[in-house]
Order: C-alpha cells, then structure tokens, then sequence
C-alpha cells in the first residue's frame, strides 16, 4: 500500500487535476459509484484517488481484458471479469466474495460505457441493496477539473429518492468529455 500511495502522491503532483474527500467511507467495504463516466482517464483519476486516500478497490471489467499479457496487470489493480454473455451472474458472485470475508470498495460506473446512453445501469443499487452496503459517491468534474469523493449514505429501497439523492449530488459535475454524459436515471424509476 505504501508503493501506491507513494505513486499516486507523484500522479497529483504532476496532474493537472486536484483530489477532494469530502466525506471518508466508514466502512471497509461499499459501493463507490464513479460517474460521470466519459473517458478511460476517469479510470486513472479514480484509481489515483483510492491510492491517495488507502480504499482497497476492485472494479468491473469485460473479460477480454483478463485475456493475454494484460490479465495479471487488471487483476493486480484490483480487476474483476465480468462474462457480457452472462451478466445476470456479477451480482451473485460480488455478495459471495463480501458474505466470504473479502473486503473491498467496488467501482462501477453506472453509465456502463463511455458514451451518451438513456439510463444508468441499476447493477450498483442491486448490488448494494443485497449485500448491505453503503453506496459512495465518487465523482470527476471537468469544470473544475477536480475528482473526489462525495457523500457516503445506505439505500432506502425507495428507487426514485434515492435517485434523487444522487442527481442532486451529480448535478453539474461534467465529465472528462462533457458531451458523453449520462442523467443519473434508472429504467426502474418508471
């Protein structure tokens, strides 16, 4: 841990980018949701900030990027493949790895891809809700090229307030490439 610290240290050194905690998680284990998700740059800001600030995370990724040379890098970052063909299955194996001990902050970008979309993906609430987990706010915002970490809160089950919550935190935080971006809204909220 102390070499990532170290690294991230240099990153913000250097970055033209400044890291915010607004609120530190009280647990050891969550949810911490990153959006706006426009850019695999947003992949590096987040990882420097979890390094900067000592979160054990883990995040999603599609399986291809386990394959060949890459594979031990993205699972030595924290990686975890996901099978597109079968998805139903993340939920499941992410509440089995936490009920074994495994104690982590998963990473998911609700937006799914990096281009403009309808909805956000509902995966980090499920996720959430059947394993208990506290939900974090992690945020990257272009206008004032800051990245950080927002509130820390549990979900109601109410879809829509809890989604409120959420847009209220996200508005007005642009992404890396601000056109790309997708409203905090899930399909289940009607």
């Amino acid at each position: 841990m102390r070499i990532r610290r170290a690294l991230a240290s240099v990153y913000w050194a250097l970055s033209r980018w400044r890291p915010r905690l607004e609120q530190a998680p009280d647990e050891d284990a969550g949810i911490l949701v990153g959006a706006p998700h426009t850019s695999n740059w947003d992949f590096v800001l987040m990882l420097a900030l979890s390094w900067k600030f000592g979160i054990r995370v883990k995040f999603l990724g599609k399986h291809q990027l386990f394959a060949g040379p890459l594979g031990p890098l993205m699972r030595a970052l924290g990686g975890i493949p996901v099978d597109r063909r079968d998805p139903s299955r993340v939920v499941a194996e992410i509440v089995a790895r936490l009920e074994a001990g495994e104690r982590f902050f998963l990473v998911v970008t609700p937006e799914g891809t990096r281009s403009r979309g309808a909805h956000w993906r509902s995966g980090f609430y499920r996720i959430a809700r059947e394993a208990d987990l506290a939900v974090t706010l992690g945020y990257v915002d272009r206008t004032t090229m800051t990245t950080g970490l927002g509130p820390t809160f549990r979900l109601t089950g109410d879809v829509r307030a809890d989604m409120d919550r959420i847009r209220s935190f996200y508005q007005g935080k642009t992404g890396v490439r601000p056109g790309l971006g997708t409203q905090p809204r899930l399909r289940e909220e009607g």
